[in-house]
């Protein structure tokens, strides 16, 4: 081959390419640019109802708690390095922050640790007003500068009033994020622990408020049966299925419209780290992309394409070659013509 009047030999050329591109991977071929991350608080319930058993495959074989522990641990590698992620519980009315936002990649074991070690034992009440835990972890979220994955079956306990939610008071949208509904769609018997932990039944219509009696009896009560005064004024207690629990996912869904946040339903969701990133803030952070294998491997096919012609015509026509395990063993076949 001659460039410029100067002869060269075309395995020569081969080899100088594959030389300057071994080079080159081992300097370092690097790529930056701009990668869309996402900081999450996942504030987990872990209120009574969590411990029915309408999860899992098959159906009832695994309790919501676990369900939702195993949905964040599951998340964690579909996102994209340098996200962080923060963990959290809720139970009677308050959202309590267990950690801040930390990076997925350097802490992965911790945090799957942090997530395993979730525990419906944690809780320090028994109520369960899911609307004020939502609304302190939108609080909490905020405060973080991060989007909020809030992980409930919606079982209020007590139920609502008859007044219906109090007004979201935060700005709408100012959080990102998900409530993740979590839970089967059919009223389930919500397990019953003693004080050691172990479970001696389920729950039963007297073991819980069938019906809100907190604050101002509503409008027309001296109507219902069994009203009194001063020791009835709500009248008596109805009848209901408050011991049976599901995913409530009308109230969930509500909340998330008054919020701003998008609502999953767990059940039916494969993972929720797609619909996390669709509905997070995320924020651009550059990230490094490290290419050196692509030069390396461009730079071996060319040593391979300048010694392969030279071996495959030293290799006797019709021969068949066998590698024994003895290295220093070779033996040559001469093909039997018919």
């Amino acid at each position: 081959m001659t460039i410029g009047g100067l002869s060269f030999d075309r395995n020569a050329l081969l080899l100088l390419a594959a030389f300057a591109l071994t080079l080159s991977a081992v300097i370092g071929f690097k790529i930056v640019h701009a990668a869309r991350i996402a900081d999450a608080v996942a504030v987990v319930d872990i209120t009574g109802s969590m411990n029915t058993r309408d999860m899992g495959s098959p159906h009832g074989s695994e309790d919501r708690l676990t369900a939702a522990r195993q949905a964040l641990i599951d998340m964690i590698p579909s996102l994209p390095c340098q996200s962080r992620l923060g963990l959290g519980i809720f139970t009677e009315r308050l959202s309590f922050l267990l950690f801040e936002p930390i990076d997925i990649c350097s802490n992965y074991e911790a945090l799957v640790g942090a997530i395993s070690g979730l525990d419906w034992r944690m809780a320090w009440q028994g109520d369960s007003y899911i609307y004020k835990g939502l609304y302190s972890a939108i609080d909490l979220a905020s405060s973080l500068k991060a989007n909020l994955i809030f992980l409930t079956d919606g079982h209020e306990a007590p139920p609502l009033p008859e007044t219906g939610l109090p007004p979201f008071e935060g700005k709408k949208g100012a959080v990102g994020g998900l409530i993740v509904g979590v839970g089967g769609s059919e009223k389930t018997p919500i397990p019953k622990f003693n004080e050691e932990g172990h479970q001696v039944g389920v729950y039963g219509p007297q073991d819980v408020l069938q019906a809100n009696r907190f604050g101002l009896p509503p409008p027309g009560a001296e109507n219902r049966p069994g009203y009194n005064p001063r020791n009835a004024p709500f009248g008596a207690m109805p009848s209901g299925d408050e011991q049976l629990s599901s995913v409530k996912s009308a109230h969930l869904r509500d909340l998330a419209a008054r919020t701003g946040l998008t609502y999953v339903e767990l059940q039916h969701t494969g993972s929720i780290a797609e619909p996390f990133l669709a509905a997070a803030h995320a924020r651009k952070v550059p990230v490094t992309l490290n290419l050196a294998f692509v030069p390396a491997l461009i730079a071996l096919f060319l040593i391979v394409l300048a010694y392969a012609p030279s071996f495959l015509s030293r290799v006797p026509k019709g021969a068949t070659w066998l590698r024994f395990p003895n290295p220093q063993l070779w033996i040559s076949h001469r093909s039997i013509s018919a």
